[in-house]
C-alpha cells in the first residue's frame, strides 16, 4: 500500500489509467479518501476550463470565414476610474492557444494569475498593442469617445493587419470588419487576451502613479473611487492624473474656483 505522501506526489501527473489508481479508489484510509477527492475536483475544473476553452476558440472561429487566422481581439480597462489613463489592447493570437486554457475576463482572474497570463499571451500572440489615452484626452473628448479612439490606435499599430476584429462592446471607425460584442471577454479567447494586457498594463502604470503620489494610494485602488480615495481627494485636493470631468472631481474644482 502507497504512503500518503507517495499518493500525493504521483496525483500531481495522474490521469487516472494507472496500475496503482484502482488501489487507491478502493483505500479506506481517511487521507487517502481525501487526496483521491482533492484530485477529482481538481480534474474537473480542469475539464471545464478546457471545454470554456474550446468554446471561446470556436467562437472567434466563427468570424473568420476567410479562415486567415488573423483574428484582433480588443478591450479595455479603466474606463470608470477617477484618475489614470483609459488602457486598451489589440491582440492577434497564434493558432495554437493551448497554453491559454484557463484565459478568461480579467475581472475574473487574480492579479497574480493575470500577470502569469499576460506574459503568456505576449509570447503566443502573432502581434499585440497597448495604447494609454491620457488624462487630458478623456477630458477633452468625453471617456467613451477617447476609449474608442485608444482602441481603434491599438488595433492600427499591430504589426499585421487582422482580417476582423472582435471588441467588447465597441464600434470601431476604422477601415477593418468589427464587431462589437457584449461581454466579449467571457465569449471570445481573443477579447479576454486583450482584456488581460490591457488590465495589467494599467495596473503596472498605477503602481508607478503611487510612487510619485503616494498620498492617493493608487497602487491600492487603481484609481477607481473608493471612500478612501475620494477622502484623499478632498483632503489634499486632486492632482493632475485626475479626470477632472468626473464627480465628484468636477464639483470639487468648481468650489475651489469660487472659493
Amino acid at each position: 500500500m502507497l504512503r500518503l505522501q507517495e499518493i500525493k506526489e504521483k496525483l500531481i501527473v495522474a490521469d487516472g489509467t494507472e496500475d496503482w489508481f484502482k488501489e487507491l479508489e478502493e483505500d479506506q484510509r481517511a487521507g487517502a479518501k481525501k487526496l483521491l477527492e482533492s484530485w477529482k475536483r481538481k480534474q474537473q475544473v480542469q475539464k471545464l476550463e478546457k471545454e470554456a476553452h474550446i468554446e471561446k476558440v470556436m467562437f472567434d472561429k466563427s468570424f473568420d470565414v476567410n479562415r486567415s487566422g488573423l483574428i484582433a481581439g480588443v478591450d479595455e480597462a479603466g474606463r470608470g476610474p477617477l484618475a489614470g489613463p483609459v488602457v486598451t489592447a489589440a491582440v492577434i493570437l497564434r493558432e495554437d492557444t493551448n497554453n491559454l486554457i484557463g484565459l478568461n475576463d480579467s475581472k475574473q482572474i487574480s492579479r497574480a494569475k493575470r500577470n502569469e497570463l499576460a506574459l503568456k499571451i505576449k509570447e503566443n500572440a502573432i502581434s499585440y498593442f497597448i495604447h494609454f489615452q491620457s488624462v487630458e484626452k478623456i477630458d477633452t473628448l468625453n471617456i467613451y469617445e477617447a476609449t474608442k479612439q485608444s482602441m481603434s490606435e491599438a488595433v492600427l499599430s499591430l504589426k499585421i493587419q487582422p482580417s476582423v476584429v472582435l471588441v467588447d462592446a465597441m464600434k470601431l471607425p476604422i477601415d477593418i470588419e468589427n464587431h462589437s460584442l457584449i461581454k466579449g471577454d467571457a465569449k471570445s479567447l481573443a477579447i479576454a487576451a486583450a482584456s488581460i494586457l490591457a488590465k495589467t498594463a494599467r495596473d503596472e502604470y498605477m503602481d508607478k502613479l503611487h510612487e510619485e503620489y503616494p498620498v492617493y494610494l493608487f497602487n491600492k485602488h487603481a484609481g477607481y473611487g473608493t471612500k478612501e480615495h475620494i477622502a484623499m481627494i478632498m483632503q489634499h485636493g486632486p492632482s493632475e492624473h485626475h479626470r477632472k470631468t468626473f464627480e465628484p472631481i468636477k464639483s470639487i474644482l468648481k468650489s475651489e474656483v469660487k472659493v
